[in-house]
């Protein structure tokens, strides 16, 4: 009789995978697979905790104990490092994700026979999973689940919404995205639910883009220690202790260096942690309600940070110009930044720090910083997204 074959590893999707190759969804590195196609479950396979796991698509892994799930989170940066030929000179352990610490969601709301599901969707579906619980939201948002449950449900009609939250200095920043407001009697029900959640602000975007329904005081978010507007929908990390994870490489990295361009700089949450005494920072972003956000906040400060307003993208620095900075750092959307890389790599910057969200599009990258006389010095692997296969990190690029 064969004997039953075993899970070795996690794949990128989060799929076990069997020494013959064959992949099986919820398994953990040593599970048995038995001749029936069941699992037989090992010691690093971990009970969920979650009772929509398995339907919901927000997590993919809640099967792997905590050894397994880091291992996970580091090979996945390792890998994608070794798949281009590059090599580190140093991987540290990876940072995880405490559970109920994300402090940003996109959830979807529908009328689905009489009822309103509200929730992440099904792994590889539109149907929304309605949740009832959430081990990966921060308890602020997930606290208003239940009550924005009940208030689409006085709603006529048929209803599709997609929810938007996240956390600000003052509370929850909501925004509704579908939802039809219309009437003094709807915009005051809608005023007063907010006054008993206690918001920080709703926004609804009926078809037009983003309107303010409700913001008692300016929404704001703490960057570096300075206040900063946060527009709706404007990027944050996904959690405090990950971005302070990014920002504690960063400052490590480019400790001592006067001049340094933040590139795809958002609301500056690099450009404030980094300007400081004998610090000066080009925070240059194409985003233009970021790049407001950001400038306005450096000069309530008082702080260096000139503020560029520019699509990189379409019109990357030049090395002439990056060539002013003693540093660079950049942090780019989940495609990477091919060809502003391509312009780092033909300058003389001593000191490139690259934040990345895709391992695949950074390693892409990664290799042409070493192509132009760049040593990889060390890679951070991050995980924010606790349970997912979505894995970040951070690297530090050293002239030869």
């Amino acid at each position: 009789m064969s004997q039953p074959d075993e899970i070795i590893r996690i794949a990128a999707k989060g799929d076990g995978v069997t020494s013959d190759g064959r992949h099986f969804a919820f398994s953990a590195p040593g599970d048995r697979v038995l001749a029936d196609g069941t699992l037989e479950l090992g010691p690093r396979h971990a009970t969920p905790p979650c009772r929509h796991f398995g339907t919901c698509g927000g997590c993919q892994l809640q099967q792997l104990d905590e050894p397994t799930l880091t291992e996970f989170v580091a090979s996945r940066v390792a890998n994608a490092a070794s798949g281009q030929g590059l090599e580190p000179e140093r991987i540290t352990p990876p940072h995880l994700s405490p559970p109920r610490t994300r402090r940003r969601t996109t959830l979807h709301a529908q009328r689905v026979g009489g009822r309103i599901a509200i929730g992440f969707r099904e792994m590889g579906s539109h149907r929304i999973v309605d949740m009832h619980e959430c081990h990966v939201l921060a308890p602020e948002l997930f606290a208003q689940v239940a009550p924005l449950r009940r208030m689409l449900a006085a709603q006529p009609g048929k209803l599709a919404v997609e929810v938007d939250m996240a956390l600000s200095e003052q509370g929850v920043d909501l925004g509704l995205k579908g939802l039809k407001v219309e009437g003094l009697a709807a915009t005051e029900a809608l005023l007063d639910y907010a006054r008993r959640q206690s918001l920080a602000r709703i926004t609804l975007n009926q078809g037009y883009g983003p309107e303010g329904a409700w913001e008692p005081e300016p929404v704001t978010v703490r960057l570096g220690g300075v206040p900063v507007s946060l527009p709706p929908g404007a990027f944050l990390q996904a959690t405090r202790d990950g971005e302070e994870a990014l920002v504690a490489a960063a400052r490590e990295w480019l400790a001592g260096a006067s001049t340094i361009a933040d590139l795809f700089s958002g609301l500056g949450t690099f450009a404030f942690a980094l300007v400081g005494p004998g610090t000066k920072v080009l925070a240059a972003e194409a985003a233009r309600e970021a790049h407001l956000a950001c400038r306005m906040a450096a000069g309530r400060a008082q702080v260096p940070i000139h503020a560029l307003h520019r699509d990189l993208f379409r019109n990357p620095l030049q090395p002439d110009e990056l060539n002013r900075f003693a540093a660079v750092l950049l942090d780019p959307p989940r495609a990477g930044a091919r060809e502003q890389v391509g312009y780092i790599a033909q300058s003389t910057v001593d000191r490139v720090v690259y934040i990345s969200c895709n391992p695949s599009s950074w390693a892409r990258d990664a290799g042409l910083l070493v192509a132009g006389g760049y040593r990889l010095a060390e890679l951070r692997p991050i995980g924010q997204f606790r349970w997912s296969t979505h894995v970040e990190l951070a690297s530090l690029f050293v002239r030869s």
